[in-house]
């Protein structure tokens, strides 16, 4: 059985590039940001003392924290195990704080590691997570405020003809002020759908408790499975009477920086738990909410990078899914070599070692692709020096 905890990484090259964004599919709009008409993605790529690499996706805007807090222990260590490296990188974003961009960039490190440590013992990387199946559930996403009827129809035909049996849309157009539009569009598309197929709505935090559980009550025929992020995510006392006041599944969590702070969404009534790998400070930490949603009972999803997701997905229950919001992730296809095949509501993950995915590099450098770029040794990094803010 593989385990990381004792394995060894002298790191001696990292690398940081950022993609030229893609267009979206249809450019989308949410309750409170938008319409995005392209997604980016960065990834870091750390490659040890024997030429073996391991990449993730990367925030590409906090170049100081990476330089200032993770870099200069991460380059520095050798003969450091995994459990003490990570210890290290942890604890030095401290001052930085663990609910906000420092403590996803101990994460993405995190998940570069473990994909660096598959790839050393040539196995996929939910494989060497303990994961025993090659195919991870996931539901439909996208329905945004800004779609036409007909926009709506197309993208829920689509999901609909790729064999999904769960599409989530946003719901509080105009940042919450159009609540009839938005229930009228919910009975539309659960109209298309019909009743086998499973309805979520996403709010994106945009109501007080009192408006969310007024549009509850308006889509209440419409046999919705949850209601995400109905209000703010930091409101907890509000979370809590909310749950207590309606029947609807409500989730939350992808606004989470660090898996602390779940079972307390859990405790509060939350029914369905939704931790972002690449949000968290790492793959331990997704773990470990998604053991607390199966002792408790609670559903579990996850999104944010769909195709990366999926490999840690697997190790869920089956039952568990990939939130795949097609609009804007689609298009970053155009990156990759090798990544899950989508097939009757399901990835199917590639028999490759370490991530699910293979960025083209040689794509990428050709039609000029790469859009910022950095690349740090030992030799441009200083050694770790603990600072109290950057």
């Amino acid at each position: 059985m593989y385990t990381i905890n004792h394995q060894i990484f002298n790191i001696t090259s990292v690398q940081l590039r950022e993609l030229e964004p893609a267009m979206a599919v249809t450019p989308i709009q949410d309750a409170t940001m938008g319409p995005f008409p392209a997604f980016g993605l960065a990834l870091i790529t750390l490659e040890d003392e024997n030429g073996f690499i391991g990449e993730a996706p990367v925030y590409s805007s906090y170049i100081n924290i990476l330089e200032n807090c993770l870099l200069p222990i991460l380059l520095h260590s050798r003969n450091v195990p995994y459990h003490t490296l990570y210890q290290h990188l942890y604890w030095s974003i401290r001052n930085e704080g663990f609910r906000g961009p420092a403590s996803a960039l101990v994460g993405h490190i995190d998940l570069a590691l473990h994909d660096l440590a598959a790839r050393r013992e040539g196995v996929p990387l939910h494989r060497y997570l303990h994961a025993n199946r090659d195919t991870v559930k996931m539901y439909g996403s996208g329905g945004g405020t800004n779609y036409t009827l007909q926009e709506l129809e197309k993208e829920v035909s689509l999901f609909m003809e790729a064999g999904v049996d769960c599409y989530k849309m946003k719901v509080g157009k105009a940042f919450g002020t159009m609540m009839e539009e938005d229930a009228s569009r919910v009975k539309f598309v659960r109209g298309l759908i019909g009743k086998d197929v499973r309805l979520a709505v996403d709010a994106n935090q945009i109501w007080s408790c009192e408006d969310a559980l007024r549009f509850a009550d308006m889509i209440a025929a419409e046999n919705v499975d949850w209601f995400e992020e109905p209000i703010h995510s930091a409101a907890f006392e509000q979370i809590g009477k909310l749950c207590r006041s309606t029947p609807l599944k409500i989730s939350f969590g992808e606004s989470e920086r660090t898996s602390r702070l779940f079972p307390t969404l859990a405790s509060l009534g939350v029914k369905h738990l939704q931790p972002v790998p690449t949000h968290l400070g790492g793959v331990n930490e997704w773990k470990e909410v998604r053991d607390l949603a199966a002792k408790s009972g609670i559903d579990f999803s996850s999104g944010g990078y769909s195709l990366f997701t999926a490999s840690l997905m697997a190790t869920a229950d089956a039952a568990c899914e990939v939130e795949y919001l097609y609009a804007i992730m689609y298009g970053l296809e155009r990156y990759f070599s090798v990544c899950p095949e989508w097939k009757q509501g399901h990835f199917i993950l590639p028999d490759i070692a370490g991530m699910p995915v293979r960025v083209d590099w040689e794509y990428c450098k050709r039609a000029n692709k790469i859009i910022k770029q950095y690349h740090w040794t030992a030799q441009n990094v200083r050694k770790y020096s603990p600072i109290v803010s950057l």
